[in-house]
């Protein structure tokens, strides 16, 4: 239950566009008035009348010091909101590192702030495919099968942050979250208040941080039902997917009234952007049948005349009505870190978006999604349905006529079905 004075059940704080944006949609659905700000003095100047605030960022491709600088700004903005729960919203995955995406290091700067009864990381999604047991992940790949995350065929490999540790307690720990206690799917099958007894005398002793099996949605409701008996003067920090939304949408206020609907889409084309080289986006790319396709050769980014030569043809092409798919190329070597192949990406689009009315782009790639959305200036974005597990479609909110309303489909490398690019044209 919302503890009285309590002007927000949650805030929550995405790591990336991507996440975020599923958060946004998981809330929604749930029937909350929600609404996922770019920027968190918007949101704390306009999050009051809302259950549910959140704040989109891009952290998780920053250095472990931009990203304690960072957060320490946003907390502070968001405190004011005096929220129940605070949840920093982490790749199913949990992909980071110590120097690159820190969830420990955006974690000590949220604790600084907000000063939690407890923190809890909540360890699975398994409605993508996400398992946590006893402390260690699992997540399903593309082919359905299973794998410990540290021998996962993607996430072992991943080009920033592979996985090397499939224990979250010791991945967390390497990052600085110390003294994490497991409380595992032995303790969740006995029932709600089984669990809640050590999360009650930690919120009596001196706090604690604790890890929490997830495996079924059973032990998400688990974990909600020991949540909601809790009762705790501070907020409670939650870290993890979209999983924990699943948790805490059963003790939320009742849905009230819904959030100002966003503008009407603008009239335009339809753009998609795949910036992600994973597996499950080459696929993606490679069924696509609905687009005129722009392939970037390695090459290219390097040529300015060339890249400029693309964006007229990608202009020209939305101009005859035809929907356009960028795409980077399977295995190709680009010479280019990935902070540098978003840069280029990001400039891409807003070259195009400056000449031409988009109504839907879509975006594969959590940084890329993050850059993209932070330079055409959003100021928040809306739900509007669910596409796939873990896909949504939103709407921006701008300043601008011509970008306000725009139709938004921001998803990670690893989300979606191999038709997802079609079926988005096709909306």
């Amino acid at each position: 239950m919302r503890p009285a004075g309590k002007r927000s059940f949650c805030v929550f704080v995405g790591d990336d566009f991507t996440g975020a944006s599923d958060t946004l949609a998981a809330w929604a659905t749930a029937g909350a008035r929600v609404r996922l700000f770019l920027d968190p003095a918007a949101a704390a100047r306009s999050g009051a009348g809302l259950d549910i605030v959140g704040i989109a960022t891009g952290l998780r491709g920053l250095s472990a010091r931009r990203i304690g600088a960072e957060m320490e700004d946003i907390a502070a903005s968001l405190s004011g909101l005096d929220p129940a729960f605070v949840h920093y919203k982490v790749c199913s995955t949990f992909d980071s590192s110590p120097d690159t995406g820190s969830i420990g290091t955006a974690v000590r700067a949220l604790e600084a702030a907000f000063d939690p009864a407890l923190t809890l990381v909540v360890g699975g999604q398994p409605s993508l495919g996400r398992y946590c047991l006893f402390g260690h992940l699992f997540a399903r790949a593309a082919d359905g099968e299973v794998h410990r995350i540290d021998r996962h065929p993607v996430m072992r490999r991943h080009p920033v942050t592979p996985m090397a540790e499939s224990d979250l307690s010791l991945h967390l720990g390497a990052q600085g979250l110390d003294g994490i206690r497991k409380l595992d799917m032995t303790l969740l099958a006995r029932g709600p208040e089984a669990l809640a007894a050590p999360l009650r005398a930690g919120i009596e002793g001196a706090g604690g941080r604790f890890l929490l099996d997830a495996a079924t949605p059973a032990d998400l409701a688990c974990i909600g039902a020991a949540l909601g008996a809790l009762a705790a003067s501070r907020p409670i920090l939650v870290i993890g997917a979209s999983g924990v939304v699943e948790a805490l949408s059963a003790i939320a206020p009742a849905p009230g009234a819904t959030a100002p609907a966003a503008s009407p889409a603008p009239s335009g084309a339809c753009l998609v952007v795949a910036g992600s080289q994973s597996s499950v986006t080459e696929a993606q790319v490679a069924n696509a049948r609905s687009f005129a396709r722009e392939p970037l050769p390695p090459e290219i980014m390097h040529d300015a005349e060339a890249l400029a030569r693309l964006v007229g043809n990608v202009c020209t092409r939305l101009r005859q009505g035809q929907a356009v798919l960028v795409h980077t190329l399977p295995g190709a070597r680009y010479r280019l870190d990935a902070a540098g192949l978003t840069a280029a990406l990001v400039d891409l689009v807003a070259s195009v978006a400056a000449q031409v009315g988009i109504a839907r782009l879509g975006v594969a790639g959590g940084d890329t999604s993050s850059a993209i959305c932070q330079r055409l200036g959003f100021s928040s974005i809306g739900f509007g349905s669910d596409i796939d597990p873990g896909v949504s479609l939103c709407s921006g909110t701008h300043a601008d006529p011509r970008l306000d309303g725009m139709e938004l489909m921001l998803k990670g490398g690893q989300m979606g079905g191999v038709d997802l690019f079609d079926r988005f044209a096709a909306l």
